[in-house]
């Protein structure tokens, strides 16, 4: 009976992980519900009837994807740190977060082709996505108060420094590494870019 309980779930699960793979392969246009099926144990009519549709399970993995990367950041508790060390953590856990997830970069490269008009009717994703802002905000604020950094940075644009390297080193890691001749997935390469990543926000941020 609980075998039973837990198949739709195990399911719908297998059903996701696969279109996650098919998307990020092919993007929406590309991507085949047959296909899908036949990375899975189950049927095109199995994920109809689980998701509607094409674009609603394209929907539904987008809220995968980027609440993944939302629950890394909300499990670091950064309020109980002192700001500046908080603020590495954070760039640290975001640009972990691009490099082990290259289906998400590819996914939102792929939401931004279609003008991010699917992402802008999932209101769960906003909300949760406003928290960003919402957190940096919080932490910049603390850190003037604390004299750590200096006043008037805009949460948007220190999300932007710090979430824009970490995505275009995994977006173009291919086409760089084809006219620099160097592998950025490589871990010597990969400590080096999130190094100077975390010395140019510490510097960016500071007073002085």
């Amino acid at each position: 009976m609980e075998k039973r309980s837990r198949a739709p779930e195990q399911t719908r699960r297998a059903i996701i992980d696969a279109a996650i793979v098919e998307f990020a392969d092919k993007g929406l246009s590309g991507a085949r519900v047959d296909e899908i099926a036949a990375r899975t144990a189950t049927t095109k009519r199995m994920i109809y009837y689980y998701f509607g549709g094409k674009e609603q399970l394209y929907a539904t993995v987008l809220e995968e994807l980027y609440g993944g990367i939302r629950d890394a950041e909300r499990a670091l508790d950064l309020d109980r740190l002192a700001p500046m060390a908080a603020l590495k953590r954070l760039v640290e856990t975001t640009f972990d977060y691009h490099a082990a997830h290259p289906e998400f970069v590819r996914l939102v490269a792929v939401e931004n082709i279609h003008s991010a008009r699917h992402l802008a009717l999932l209101p769960n994703i906003i909300a949760r996505n406003a928290s960003v802002l919402e957190g940096l905000q919080s932490l910049l604020d603390r850190g003037v108060a604390e004299g750590v950094f200096r006043p008037g940075i805009a949460a948007l644009d220190l999300h932007m420094l710090i979430s824009g390297h970490s995505f275009h080193r995994v977006s173009n890691r291919h086409t760089l590494a084809a006219l620099f001749g160097e592998d950025l997935t490589l871990g010597a390469v990969a400590a080096r870019q999130r190094g100077m990543l975390v010395e140019v926000v510490a510097r960016y941020v500071s007073p002085g």
